[in-house]
């Protein structure tokens, strides 16, 4: 995604106009109040008398020959998106919630002179109005109820943005409302995220995995390395963190008898923001007792493809930019050492020493990362090297040791663990690990990160020992994944994460 673009500070003509209509329009408000308190609910009434929905109405009725007539009387509400008032005959296009529309005609033969002329005087674009009337097809084959009864539902006082420009960025992130009204695009966002999200419960379901909650609210964070939001509890006058991932207590799940457990929910973390990051972020966790690290990517490879088919029916999606991508078949698997190595020339280990992972980062340009281990600097150099190479989705295999606590040694690669990162579209998607259930190893893992600490790396894992006493119960093999759920959205529509986040964090 481009640089996020500047909020464009509307003319002062622009002001100047909406502020009029807003005083006319409040003005429309106050004679419906008056006029209209008792028989007609005023200007916001509590509830009308619908009998059917736009959408219902246009698959029942939407192949009638233009100036058919069905007899069938209806009374629907919607939004007026567009307006024409002329002599004996006005029309308007009711819009649903979903995006259908429907035209009424309000005409003098059918209503009166009276109700006629009120709604020219108090309709505006953007009310909600309640029509009543026989359902027809116009002259020119337009699904229309011809209007014997009106009400307004709700009273918009402030106007519609122009429908036939395309609101910028900022407005569609900012004013998220007004880009549901006006905007396909936003509208399928929102049920496609819905139906991801069912998708991955459905294929959790066949797995037999129970899903739970988990605290938002921790006396410790843990889970990830990651810094997080600090925040204070009056009833327990302690310090509380916004958790940053539901790991140690999905685990915890796990040594209690919940063998397939997941959960999806927020995750907050205190970090920057850009095209594939946000502050909060909607999470999938799921574990699985008695698999490992490839039996997870198989399960986290199914529940993708089977999302990509419930939202587009296909795992050939198309993005929003038009490009064609493949989630289908098996994805590749690659191992992290192996691929750079041969994408940088040279032999690179888990026992390559640190001043020459320091050479060859200066050698090609890529930055240190701050409080730099051996691991971090091969991470770094993997995503110079290798991740703009990757088009096709790869799950990038066995990391290094000391990026990753929670995770369990290689059973046969000394100095490498055994997690993987999935990557797709050009960004990490999901992660997955044969979890470390050895208590006394993970104790060492937490002292170690707790050194990280203490030199000033906020991202570090603090010890946790409510953690590591239940895992001294017993905790089985274990293979875990987490993936972002925007993110997930992201893969198969193509979009930024600001879309695919129905109200994202803005300044």
């Amino acid at each position: 995604m481009s640089a996020e673009p500047e909020a464009r500070e509307p003319d002062t003509t622009e002001v100047e106009d909406v502020s009029e209509q807003k005083a006319v329009r409040l003005a429309k408000r106050a004679r419906l109040i008056a006029e209209r308190a008792d028989a007609a609910g005023g200007a916001y009434p509590v509830s009308v008398p619908v009998t059917a929905t736009i959408p219902a109405l246009r698959a029942r009725y939407g192949d009638l020959e233009a100036g058919a007539e069905t007899g069938d009387v209806v009374a629907v509400a919607g939004r007026i998106v567009f307006s024409r008032n002329t002599g004996k005959l006005c029309f308007a296009t009711l819009q649903a919630g979903d995006g259908s529309r429907i035209q009424a005609m309000v005409s003098l033969a059918a209503v009166g002179e009276q109700s006629l002329q009120d709604w020219k005087e108090l309709v505006d674009l953007g009310d909600h109005v309640f029509v009543e009337g026989e359902v027809i097809s116009s002259r020119r084959g337009e699904l229309s109820i011809m209007v014997t009864r009106w009400q307004i539902a709700a009273k918009a006082i402030l106007p519609l943005p122009n429908l036939h420009n395309e609101l910028n960025e900022e407005t569609r992130v900012r004013s998220r409302y007004l880009d549901l009204i006006v905007r396909d695009r936003a509208r399928d966002t929102v049920r496609a995220r819905a139906t991801v999200n069912a998708s991955l419960r459905r294929t959790f379901e066949t797995r037999d995995f129970i899903e739970v909650e988990t605290p938002m609210l921790q006396v410790q964070p843990g889970g990830a390395t990651a810094r997080p939001f600090v925040t204070h509890s009056n009833a327990f006058d302690t310090e509380l963190y916004m958790r940053i991932a539901p790991e140690l207590y999905l685990k915890r799940a796990v040594v209690g008898g919940i063998d397939r457990v997941f959960e999806i929910n927020r995750n907050f973390r205190n970090e920057g923001a850009d095209s594939t990051h946000s502050p909060e972020f909607a999470m999938l966790e799921a574990y699985q007792a008695y698999t490992d690290y490839r039996g997870i990517a198989d399960l986290t490879q199914e529940l993708i493809q089977n999302a990509a088919i419930a939202v587009t029916g296909s795992t050939t999606v198309t993005w929003a930019d038009g490009t064609v991508y493949e989630l289908g078949g098996e994805w590749a698997r690659l191992s992290m050492y192996d691929s750079l190595s041969e994408a940088a020339g040279r032999a690179i280990t888990p026992e390559t020493p640190i001043a020459e992972l320091r050479a060859l980062a200066a050698e090609a340009g890529v930055e240190e990362p701050p409080h730099a281990t051996p691991g971090k600097l091969v991470e770094e150099l993997w995503e110079h090297f290798v991740k703009p190479g990757l088009d096709r989705p790869t799950f990038v295999l066995d990391f290094p040791v000391d990026t990753s606590p929670l995770v369990r040694e290689h059973r046969s690669i000394p100095g490498v663990v055994e997690k993987w990162d999935l990557y797709v579209r050009g960004f990490e998607l999901a992660t997955g690990y044969s979890e470390l259930v050895d208590p006394v190893i993970q104790r060492e893992r937490f002292i170690e990160q707790a050194a990280l600490a203490a030199r000033g790396d906020a991202e570090a894992m603090r010890l946790d020992e409510e953690f590591l006493r239940a895992l001294e119960h017993g905790m089985p093999p274990t293979g875990g994944m987490g993936m972002g759920i925007d993110r997930l959205l992201m893969a198969i529509t193509g979009l930024g994460i600001r879309e695919t986040i129905l109200f994202p964090l803005v300044k």
